[in-house]
């Protein structure tokens, strides 16, 4: 395999751990009560966190239900998905944890729903 590609891939699992990491201490809780709560074992955590392992997206997914945030976040964090448009309202919807996934996509399509609106009142000619 092609070294450059390597070292990318590193470069993905050490972003996606320091996220996690930063996520776990926003939320002040300890590698081991985050680590129960996704159902994995203290030392593959602290492996993902260091960058040593990347988790797979059924691991990720534990790991945000653990976090209390969107999974999409964390598919972002580790290159599975790419970014929504739309910024840091967009992902303040997506990792908000106290809306249900239904709530997180309505808000998000009237928010896509005002900016085409505005993106063509900026194209139209002045009357």
């Amino acid at each position: 395999m092609d070294k450059s590609i390597d070292k990318a891939v590193a470069e993905l699992g050490r972003d996606i751990g320091e996220y996690i990491r930063q996520q776990r201490s926003t939320a002040k809780m300890s590698l081991r009560q985050l680590a129960k709560l996704a159902g994995v074992s203290n030392p593959y955590l602290s492996q993902i966190e260091r960058g040593l392992r990347k988790p797979s997206a059924e691991i990720l997914q534990q790991i945000a239900k653990g976090l209390r945030i969107s999974a999409e976040a964390l598919y972002v964090e580790a290159g599975i998905l790419e970014q929504r448009e739309g910024g840091a309202l967009a992902d303040a919807i997506v990792t908000a944890p106290d809306l249900t996934e239904r709530q997180k996509q309505v808000l998000l399509d009237v928010y896509e729903s005002f900016r085409r609106e505005n993106a063509a009142n900026q194209t139209k000619p002045e009357e």
